[in-house]
């Protein structure tokens, strides 16, 4: 586990001075991948895009300088520091206020960052989507018979009209009986391929892009090997949606924050060294030190999630004070309007997760009971055999119908929606793809209009994870992320699995198979999950 050298050792040993065997204090943030020098004089890690070297030798050296600077202060300097020491022990509030050490007075490891540069992936063409009816997502407007008009990897135009093009290699499709929509967005996406060794193609992730779904946040990853599948992402190595992520969750690593200072080391991580945009405070500490994490995160600019945690008390505390989202389901129905407005007005995305319903069975159970996904050819060819058996035929519980509550929970979405606030779909990385869909019904299943579920899908999603100037809405300017559908979600919302292709940053895909069809023909690859020898095939003997 690349998580349990210098993480376990921070923890155990949280004050090395009181330790009962010779210990040392390496780092405040953590890191990752620890190992000795030959030698045994030096300790290397890992953090993000960066290499560091802590000496032994040289830190006992910088120890010993110290101590001698030390013992030639005079009396009433050292009295001064023993009270600001004391001051902070006992009230931790104060530890900013009152003299806190310099960078000098700590030994630094040697860091090396590292930086390498790849290209990002753009198409070169343009292309113009004649004949569709489409779902802007920009406000409430509808074009029941409009173009889009696309160069590289950007939307140029949206018109009712004939759009009039001088470039005479444009691409021509015709749309007639399509439905267009935005780019799904999943803001709360577990895509965990098998840690470790990285694939050339995640399953997870062409099974998301296959069914619509063209942006995602992680908001609680468990290992960093998302950023590199990412930059993969980014660089066109592998295909599948966006990819955004909070890293690992602040709280499962262990810390204790006892100032704000301390929150500010701990954000680093995530603002320095990871590069994420979001992070997840999950149920850190008390409420004080939620508000130290809420503020480093401010000064850093990274954008906090929470962690629903079936507490209703610590949800409304996050809300006041101010956090940005919320994951999972608030577990009391009903919720009246004193809730309602107060989550209305603070602009706190909430994201659900019904498929794994707080307070109630999950309605991922539902599904896999009324779904006959194992039927399903899309479902067949996106999911590796082995997870396909797993999930549907080995699951945890059977219910009645009227056992479930998702329903009852989200008829919040509905009532908060409809008074200005914010929401989000996130499936939970519970069945890849096709879950997105079932938790996007499950939402609307509450009496949502679908227009607005599929706001809530689109625009919203982007809004809540702080891209809606670049994604969730079909207007000249944003990056060309699409969904063309068969049949019109407005009319049932089922048939937003009703998927024909699919265009993210540009290019375009076959739903059914992902194979490229613009700007080039270009068949899917790295599909080894379907992969089977012949001795795994029923019948064939060694």
């Amino acid at each position: 586990d690349s998580y349990t050298g210098l993480e376990s050792l921070k923890i155990s040993v949280s004050n090395p001075k009181f330790s009962s065997f010779p210990a040392r204090k390496l780092t405040k943030i953590g890191g990752e991948f620890p190992t000795w020098t030959k030698d045994s004089k030096s300790i290397n890690w890992s953090i993000g895009n960066s290499f560091l070297t802590y000496n032994l030798y040289d830190a006992d050296e910088f120890d010993d300088k110290k101590k001698e600077e030390a013992d030639e202060k005079s009396i009433e300097e050292k009295e001064k520091e023993e009270l600001a020491e004391k001051i902070a022990e006992l009230n931790p509030e104060l530890a900013d206020e009152v003299s806190k050490d310099d960078e000098s007075d700590e030994f630094l490891p040697d860091e090396i960052q590292i930086e390498v540069f790849v290209d990002r992936d753009i198409p070169n063409g343009s292309i113009l989507l004649k004949n569709a009816k489409i779902i802007t997502m920009n406000g409430n407007e509808i074009i029941d018979n409009g173009q889009i008009y696309i160069k590289n990897n950007r939307i140029i135009e949206v018109s009712d009209k004939e759009i009039l093009i001088e470039d005479k290699n444009v691409v021509e499709m015709d749309m007639t009986g399509k439905i267009i929509l935005p780019g799904f967005v999943d803001t709360h996406a577990h895509m965990w391929p098998r840690w470790g060794l990285h694939r050339y193609q995640p399953a997870s992730y062409a099974a998301n892009l296959a069914y619509g779904v063209t942006t995602t946040r992680d908001p609680q990853t468990a290992t960093t090997d998302v950023l590199t599948y990412a930059d993969m992402v980014d660089a066109g190595m592998i295909v599948g949606p966006r990819v955004y992520s909070t890293g690992p969750g602040l709280g499962y690593w262990g810390y204790n924050v006892k100032s704000l200072d301390d929150a500010r080391d701990v954000m680093k991580q995530y603002s320095k060294y990871y590069n994420t945009k979001t992070v997840k405070m999950y149920v850190a500490g008390n409420r004080q030190q939620r508000q130290w994490i809420l503020m480093a995160a401010k000064e850093q600019e990274i954008m906090p999630t929470t962690e629903g945690s079936l507490n209703l008390r610590l949800n409304l505390t996050e809300t006041i004070d101010g956090y940005p989202g919320q994951e999972h389901n608030h577990p009391i129905y009903p919720v009246f309007n004193d809730i309602i407005g107060l989550t209305a007005f603070t602009k706190k995305a909430y994201t659900p997760t019904l498929l794994v319903t707080y307070g109630g069975p999950h309605a991922e159970n539902y599904y896999f009971a009324t779904e006959d996904i194992h039927n399903d050819e899309k479902v067949k060819f996106f999911t590796p055999k082995d997870e396909l058996d797993s999930k549907r035929r080995i699951k945890a519980g059977w219910f009645h119908e009227d056992e479930y509550a998702f329903v009852e929970f989200s008829e919040f979405v509905k009532d908060l929606v409809e008074e200005g606030g914010i929401a989000g779909v996130g499936s939970h990385g519970q069945f890849e793809g096709v879950g997105y869909h079932w938790e996007l019904w499950s939402m609307a299943s509450g009496g949502i209009s679908n227009h607005d579920m599929l706001k809530v899908a689109t625009i919203q999603g982007a809004y809540a994870i702080g891209l809606d100037k670049e994604l969730g809405s079909i207007e000249k300017g944003k990056l060309a992320d699409l969904v063309i559908l068969n049949k019109d979600p407005l009319d049932e919302i089922r048939n937003t699995n009703s998927i024909e292709m699919v265009m993210k940053n540009g290019r375009m895909y076959d739903g059914d198979n992902l194979n490229q069809i613009y700007p080039i023909n270009k068949k899917s690859k790295n599909f080894n999950w379907q992969e089977q020898k012949p001795s795994m095939l029923p019948g064939v003997k060694n």
